[in-house]
């Protein structure tokens, strides 16, 4: 496997996979983004993410260059608004042209030119007869001043722009896009932020910024996507993909799970039929929808999602049917929805991803490209961690984060890291001076491989310690530890951790202290 290693003073380091062959990929790819047998020099990964933010929105920041594209854009959308020609026009006239033509071809040659002379007769006499009306009729007008059916045609002859300059009042400028109003000369601070994510898909460039979000508009319109988080889609792919929890920097985490469809009974149900596959892909645009309904699109705020897509069981490429909806559906999302991905983290991943990854890559973008961080199952928390606080990380998925748990919130549930040296030894100390508090912990070591035990030491020297976890080898697929222990004296529980490998450990970890009322 090739490995490409972006090292930017904003941007975390990043992935990117290519095909490569096996013997590759087990040489230069741990899952984390290290390369070996190579240059020591080269900058390698961070431990954590401290730096990975998305481009700032805040006008003061952007250069002069984003600022000039940004408000010939404005200037572009507030013309194209205002003049009604935003959304391309539904012109019936061609089938009434069409149907003209068809009748003129039905009648020939002889007959139509006869139809034209008569037509023009008549047309001749229609405009005699309709000047006299009308003298008659301005005669009329003058010397009948009640109101009647006389006057209102009176005023239509004054004035036979009405209805156009009526339809002009008529302009929609309520055009909206995520709920941000585009109308610029609204003033919404919004406005801006949606603006940008166009510009920054197209490298600033005006015009195809502006034409991308005339499609995007025209799209939804037709798609009806506006009303698509009202539709009752796909019920049964609800383990598929859900939000859950929020990663560093604040943006929404959205868990992609391809392993639901090695069942071949939701793979038929889902992509079976090419009606089935389009409601497929109008589910994941509702899932979109729904997950940017979490976003604050403010200057500052946290505007985009951070994606993982677990491909643990997932179907090879060899299911064609998944291969061309998952080509669909990105096609979609990159079209649609610019700028709306931070980071898309694939984990758990298999030797076919790289070449999945391979036929999919030409249709993305650079930038898309760029977004995209790998990792091998056996380093899954480990990048996560990079990304997403312990606490936000899913137990499933080697964090702390349980469902309906209730036992720590807010700063109780922040956890906190320790780096053990090779063949070092390090205890954690949870102190309880009242009797009958409990004690409850979370503990987990990356990759496991140490040797842990718990216990209760009393204050009093001459009680006995109680030991709460005997001492074991923790192998390296051991997920979180979450224990408690109620006291019957003060003393403290002591967490031992013994680390007997040749590399270093972190070791995250968390606890509270109950008191008894």
């Amino acid at each position: 496997m090739t490995v490409e290693v972006n090292a930017e003073e904003t941007r975390m380091t990043e992935v990117i996979a290519v095909v490569p062959t096996q013997e590759e990929t087990e040489k230069a790819v741990e899952g984390d983004g290290k390369v070996k047998d190579g240059d020591e020099s080269k900058p390698k990964t961070v431990e954590k993410c401290s730096s990975y933010r998305e481009e700032s929105n805040f006008l003061s920041d952007l250069k002069e260059f984003e600022k000039k594209a940004l408000n010939e854009l404005k200037a572009k959308l507030e013309e194209s608004i205002l003049g009604d020609n935003l959304y391309k026009k539904e012109g019936p006239k061609k089938t009434d042209e069409k149907s003209v033509a068809d009748e003129k071809d039905a009648r020939g040659g002889d007959e139509s030119e006869k139809a034209g002379r008569e037509e023009a007769q008549n047309e001749e006499e229609r405009k005699q007869d309709g000047g006299d009306e009308k003298e008659n009729t301005a005669q009329e007008c003058k010397e009948e001043k009640k109101p009647d059916a006389g006057t209102e045609e009176c005023e239509e002859e004054k004035k036979p722009n009405a209805s156009n300059e009526e339809k002009g009042v008529q302009t929609d400028t309520e055009i909206s896009l995520w709920g941000v109003p585009l109308l610029p000369s609204k003033g919404a601070e919004s406005t801006d932020v949606v603006l940008l994510k166009f510009l920054r898909a197209r490298e600033f460039k005006v015009n195809d910024a502006f034409e991308m979000l005339k499609k995007t508009l025209q799209w939804r319109k037709e798609a009806r996507i506006d009303s698509i988080l009202d539709e009752d889609l796909c019920a049964d792919l609800s383990a598929a993909a859900y939000m859950n929890g929020v990663d560093r920097e604040g943006h929404p985490v959205c868990y992609n799970i391809f392993g639901v469809f090695d069942s071949e009974e939701l793979y038929q149900k889902t992509f079976g039929s090419e009606e089935k596959r389009s409601q497929f892909l109008r589910w994941r645009c509702q899932l979109m929808e729904k997950g940017i309904q979490k976003l604050d699109l403010k200057p500052g705020g946290a505007s985009s999602l951070l994606q993982i897509n677990d491909l643990k069981k997932s179907p090879g490429p060899a299911k064609k049917e998944l291969r061309i909806s998952t080509k669909q559906a990105i096609g979609i999302l990159q079209d649609n929805y610019p700028e709306l991905v931070a980071k898309n983290i694939f984990i758990n991943v298999p030797f076919w991803y790289y070449a999945l990854n391979a036929l999919i890559s030409p249709f993305l973008t650079q930038r898309t490209k760029s977004k995209f961080v790998v990792a091998r199952p056996g380093k899954v928390t480990e990048t996560l961690l990079r990304y997403i606080p312990m606490e936000e990380i899913p137990e499933n998925y080697g964090g702390f984060k349980k469902e309906r748990d209730f036992e720590f919130s807010g700063e109780d549930g922040v956890a906190s890291e320790l780096i053990m040296k090779a063949g070092s030894i390090e205890t954690i100390e949870i102190p309880s001076l009242e009797v009958g508090s409990t004690l409850v912990w979370d503990l987990s070591v990356l990759g496991w491989e140490v040797n842990y035990k718990e216990e209760f030491v009393p204050i009093d020297e001459g009680s006995y310690t109680i030991i709460v976890q005997k001492a074991k080898k923790m192998g390296s697929q051991e997920g979180p530890i979450r224990n408690s222990f109620r006291t019957n004296e003060p003393g403290k529980v002591v967490l031992t951790i013994e680390n007997t490998s040749s590399k270093k450990k972190r070791v995250l970890h968390r606890y509270k202290v109950n008191k008894s009322y």
